[in-house]
């Protein structure tokens, strides 16, 4: 007998419910191979909410997302909202999920598919056999999250952002980064600007006695800088990255690119316990919607992503992975990944061939 889990579902605008709907089918498939039961239950987030309440973020979503064990959220906005105000975005929907739900760490893989390396920018030598690293960004302090403003100073204006980072909140991104890398190839390399900044060199003392819990896991350290040279000059020496806020997001975006296509990436935020909002790293691409042409093959990885780190059901999440794989060395591509020689499909038909491959 399998268990069951409560999955609060947001496809939110453009794209978004396209590739949500063939990532469910293809849960809906491991729902049947596995017997386990997943209840879905669908929300409004995003441009989509505002149109029907007025609110990018009601408050009937976020206690449906409290109420659930993990959250699927497609994508939010487009230029129909892009003349409203900065808190009535679309936006804000994401960040106020992230706030109420209290997810502070994020996964963002890079895995370079083998079917793809000819999407990689950098030189085949580089490469070499394999891409696969995980970046671990702390989601709710640091930079973006400190005091800030604006003064004047002998007449001129200028602006303030603080960076300001606790104990607690290194401490248990560390812990989740060090979790992560035991259960892949045991290695952590920890980002920040110790040279410099204060708030750098606190992170680095947390992360260290963090390590000492971890004895199996090798632990470096790399100033935010040189990583980003080390990157896309030797991106095979990563396994795990754990990194602050600003750092994360700028390192993260690096990683995703250099695997050649943003329409591959999931991602994870988890909260405490195994919650986790799920979401495809790419945006709501509007001028796609409708079109059967988006890529919802990350949204797909993003559900694999949530067996394995709300759901502990490792097996499945490999089985979707291993689904993926095999399209691609079957020779269909959608738009953004398409090549010569290959097999162009829509979104539809692509779910349906990773949905029969498990």
């Amino acid at each position: 007998m399998g268990e069951d889990f409560k999955i609060a579902v947001i496809p939110g605008d453009g794209i978004g419910p396209e590739v949500v709907r063939e990532a469910l089918g293809v849960l809906e498939k491991i729902a049947v191979t596995s017997g386990h039961r997943f209840t879905i239950k669908e929300l409004l987030a995003g441009g989509c909410a505002i149109d029907a309440t007025g609110r990018p973020l009601p408050p009937e979503t976020v206690q449906a997302c409290r109420e659930s064990d993990a959250v699927l959220l497609g994508a939010v906005g487009g230029e129909k909202w892009d003349g409203l105000p900065g808190d009535q975005r679309p936006e804000m929907a994401l960040l106020g999920l992230r706030g109420q739900l209290g997810l502070y760490a994020n996964l963002r893989p890079a895995f370079l598919y083998q079917q793809l390396k000819e999407a990689c920018p950098l030189k085949p030598e580089i490469i070499g056999d394999q891409i696969d690293l995980m970046v671990v960004r702390e989601l709710t302090g640091g930079i973006y999250f400190g005091p800030r403003g604006r003064s004047k100073q002998d007449s001129r204006e200028q602006a303030f952002d603080t960076e300001i980072y606790s104990e607690g909140e290194v401490e248990r991104i560390a812990r989740i980064a060090f979790d992560i890398a035991r259960q892949r190839n045991s290695k952590v390399t920890s980002v920040d600007k110790a040279n410099i900044l204060e708030s750098s060199r606190l992170w680095r003392e947390v992360v260290i006695r963090v390590s000492q819990d971890f004895p199996e896991v090798k632990l470096n350290h790399l100033y935010v800088d040189n990583a980003a040279m080390q990157m896309v000059r030797d991106p095979k020496q990563f396994d795990v990255i754990v990194t602050s806020n600003l750092f994360g997001d700028i390192l993260s975006d690096e990683a995703g690119m250099i695997t050649g296509s943003i329409g591959m990436l999931p991602s994870a935020s988890l909260g405490e316990g195994n919650f986790g909002l799920y979401e495809p790293v790419h945006g709501s691409a509007p001028d796609l919607a409708g079109k059967d042409q988006a890529n919802p093959l990350a949204t797909i990885l993003s559900v694999a992503m949530m067996l394995r780190y709300s759901f502990n059901l490792s097996a499945e999440a490999a089985a979707i992975k291993q689904a993926v794989e095999r399209v691609l060395a079957a020779g269909y591509r959608t738009g953004d990944i398409m090549s010569p020689g290959k097999t162009l499909v829509g979104t539809e038909q692509i779910g349906k061939l990773v949905t029969s491959f498990i």
